[in-house]
């Protein structure tokens, strides 16, 4: 069966829509169970892991599929950018919504999600594809199927990562070791990448955190794909360490 580019730009808005749904009861979840002070963990992990594992593959996939294509179209270009922003945004909420230290700031963290991923969904929607659908130089329908396989492509490169678990004697000698658990959720990525950003080409540090940091891990491939270096070498289920590096050529 033929896809045209009519049923492409329906296929991605039924997508969008379902992505928002999930989403959306996933908050509204959260938020009702801290409202009633009941145990709200379960609830956190949900939301974390659904939008770890759906929304931001899917994510990745559209930067390098209809973000490509949107961004050579006339007066899209700041748009993209935008909207590049909110995928890096959206994922430091959700690292630090992993860490939550109470249920109002669970809830607050919740809200802003969805409120974030609410808002970008429809920019796409309304601002993204309409342009790229009159475009008779875009094929939405190969835009669909470019995207649906780096979206998988995304799901089995960290489904293979999760399957690793090296022996601590895995890191280099006088590595440095970044334990975040103590440190407040907004801090924990500013000095992660503030880190990360020190060192030099071939060289890497050992984090040490309470939760498996798998949304950080999108972050690093949306903002260095090709630069770094993420191995496991422990895995819970109390305490996480990756060792994360910087690939030599990294500065060039």
């Amino acid at each position: 069966m033929t896809i045209t580019d009519a049923d492409a730009f329906e296929a991605m808005l039924a997508h969008h829509r379902t992505l928002e749904d999930q989403v959306a009861r996933r908050v509204a979840t959260l938020q009702a169970i801290a409202v009633s002070n009941a145990p709200y963990e379960a609830a956190v992990a949900e939301l974390v892991a659904y939008v770890a594992e759906e929304v931001l593959p899917h994510a990745m996939a559209e930067e390098h599929s209809i973000y490509q294509a949107a961004a050579g179209l006339p007066d899209l270009s700041g748009t993209v950018a935008e909207m590049i922003a909110e995928h890096r945004q959206l994922a430091a909420s959700v690292a630090a919504l992993a860490t939550s230290q109470s249920p109002s700031d669970a809830a607050d963290l919740a809200d802003a999600i969805g409120t974030l991923f609410t808002d970008h969904v429809a920019k796409e929607n309304d601002l993204l594809l309409p342009p790229l659908q009159a475009d008779d130089t875009v094929s939405l329908s190969q835009l669909l199927v470019q995207m649906h396989r780096l979206t998988e492509a995304a799901r089995n490169e960290a489904s293979a990562i999760d399957d690793v678990s090296l022996p601590a004697t895995a890191t280099s000698v006088g590595e440095e070791i970044l334990d975040v658990r103590e440190l407040a959720p907004a801090k924990r990525h500013e000095s992660i990448f503030a880190a990360y950003d020190a060192l030099p080409g071939d060289a890497g540090f050992v984090l040490v955190n309470d939760h498996d940091p798998k949304p950080l891990r999108y972050q690093f491939e949306a903002e260095h794909t090709g630069e770094y270096t993420w191995d496991y070498l422990e895995q819970g289920p109390r305490v996480w360490r990756v060792r994360i590096g910087r690939l030599v050529d990294a500065h060039a």
